[in-house]
């Protein structure tokens, strides 16, 4: 009977409308402080070669995440009207923001990509918030299909698209460029648009994927060390970051050799603090850590997309499910590159890996989300429930 009783109170639980405000508050507070944690870990080193002190990266690390959650709550307060008004002008802000690494006395070069800015002595990377302002201005398009008959969503947004990847792809990034497309085909996905479009944008994504990488013997040597990075040609050049990267995740077992005891962060594993934390991670922390860490993903972007499909607002719909989006495509970009299922590319890992720029624009995308909760009625009762049913404990 009590068997009963409880199975009925804990299905209850899951079954509550607040319950996704809630684990994308948890999950986000988690993941920032097994990132924090990790930076420390694998950054002691390159810190100490750089600067002199093993903890200056883990410094600025915690630095941006005390302003990050500040811009956090400014977005989970702010009115919901505001959005719309900044979403209507947010591709020229995002423009504006990627010209910046052009201009001489701004821009920073580094790793040969021109996609850094410099501002008292801290680096930021502008198109990190250019995904968050393009998801804002396709959705505030995208709400104009209710009111516009037959009007084409593709037309809508591919426009914007375009500006974005070309002023993107200027800066010899990638890796940003490529999950800009793929955020762009999950708005588009969204939105309800015929399949012959996305393949359209495969086709075309494809076509230009092959042109930039054949047009490269770098970037081809990359493609060619996917397929066996530990081969002589490549072992010692191109494949040197996946090679040692698949040798950290392989050494790390089941439990991991400890917090702090990677092997491949000594010099062997370049980045280990920013695209490779991942590997650090199952170093360290072996296969649990790394499954622990997935989990965390997949409670945070299905609690993202329980709230996208519970708001009634056109426009925090989709905003909210692109930045689902670019979650996802984020993490699995990460992590393919870092078990050499894709070429490596340069992506951050969300919230865990060092990173200034990133770890602001994924705090603001999330305080956005948990805006939208608050502001959505069934979760705001939800909410207001939880807190009578705690007070009368």
């Amino acid at each position: 009977m009590s068997t009963n009783v409880n199975s009925s109170k804990y299905s209850k639980i899951f079954t509550r409308p607040e319950l996704p405000y809630f684990l994308i508050i948890w999950s986000t507070i988690f993941l920032c402080a097994l990132g924090l944690t990790m930076v420390l870990s694998s950054s002691t080193v390159t810190s100490l070669q750089e600067n002199g002190n093993s903890y200056s990266i883990f410094i600025r690390q915690f630095f941006f995440l005390i302003i990050g959650a500040a811009f956090a709550y400014w977005a989970f307060r702010v009115q919901g009207n505001v959005w719309p008004r900044l979403a209507k002008i947010s591709l020229s802000i995002s423009i504006v923001i990627l010209l910046l690494p052009f201009i001489p006395s701004l821009g920073k070069n580094i790793n040969g990509n021109r996609n850094w800015i410099e501002i008292g002595g801290f680096t930021l990377q502008p198109s990190e918030f250019a995904k968050f302002g393009l998801i804002l201005w396709c959705a505030y398009q995208l709400r104009k299909i209710d009111v516009t008959s037959g009007k084409n969503p593709i037309l809508l947004i591919f426009p914007g698209l375009v500006v974005i990847e070309i002023l993107i792809l200027s800066e010899r990034d990638m890796g940003t460029a490529f999950l800009v497309l793929i955020i762009f085909a999950g708005i588009l996905f969204i939105s309800g648009a015929p399949i012959k479009h996305f393949i359209g944008v495969i086709t075309l994504a494809s076509i230009i994927s092959a042109v930039l990488i054949f047009s490269n013997s770098y970037r081809l040597s990359r493609f060619s060390a996917l397929f066996d990075p530990f081969d002589e040609k490549y072992y010692k050049f191109s494949g040197w970051q996946p090679a040692h990267s698949i040798m950290g995740l392989a050494s790390g077992g089941l439990w991991g050799s400890g917090l702090g005891a990677s092997k491949q962060k000594w010099a062997n594993l370049a980045e280990a603090h920013t695209d490779f934390i991942f590997s650090v991670i199952g170093e360290e922390l072996g296969l649990l850590g790394t499954l622990l860490v997935l989990a965390l993903y997949a409670v945070l972007i299905y609690s993202i997309l329980r709230v996208a499909i519970k708001t009634k607002d056109d426009f925090s719909r989709y905003v909210t499910a692109g930045i689902a989006c670019w979650l996802i495509a984020q993490v699995a970009v990460n992590i393919g590159s870092v078990t050499s299922l894709i070429p490596v590319i340069g992506v951050t890992l969300p919230f865990i890996s060092y990173g200034g720029s990133s770890l602001l624009a994924n705090l603001i995308a999330v305080g956005y989300v948990l805006g939208v909760a608050r502001r959505t009625p069934e979760i705001s009762e939800g909410i207001k429930a939880s807190r009578m049913r705690k007070l009368s404990q």
